[in-house]
């Protein structure tokens, strides 16, 4: 699957300029169907109501260090339910410690990005997420 601007995309993390930056990012490269979530647990709420209303996400990008809930933990979530096993989830992160990326790695993370990130990067990942 390609990468597609019109996709419903969710935006988790605990800092507003973080998801500043990733949103603008993202506009750039023609995304409108933005929202935003602060901490993993209404990124969580909004996944499950987003499904339940027939218009899910179709792209989750997630901090990994949140104070509610990691986006570790919000990836666990999304990949135990069998109708968002396959939803591309990039979890952005200053972590990068290999035993993290491992972590993230059997939870079923379709990539990772450390911080800071260039805009070049992020495409190069998102790239990755949605190979042409």
């Amino acid at each position: 699957m390609a990468f597609d601007p019109k996709m419903k995309i969710l935006i988790v993390d605990d800092m507003n300029t973080m998801r500043k930056i990733i949103k603008g990012m993202l506009t750039k490269l023609g995304c409108d169907n933005l929202t935003e979530a602060d901490d993993g647990i209404p990124a969580w709420e909004a996944i499950q109501v987003a499904q339940k209303e027939g218009k899910p996400f179709q792209f989750i990008i997630s901090d990994w260090n949140m104070p509610g809930m990691t986006g570790i933990d919000l990836l666990k979530n999304v990949r135990s339910k069998p109708e968002f096993k396959t939803t591309p989830f990039l979890m952005v992160t200053a972590e990068a410690e290999q035993a993290n990326i491992v972590v993230a790695v059997k939870a079923g993370v379709s990539n990772y990005i450390i911080k800071p990130f260039s805009p070049d990067t992020f495409k190069l990942k998102l790239d990755k997420v949605f190979p042409k």
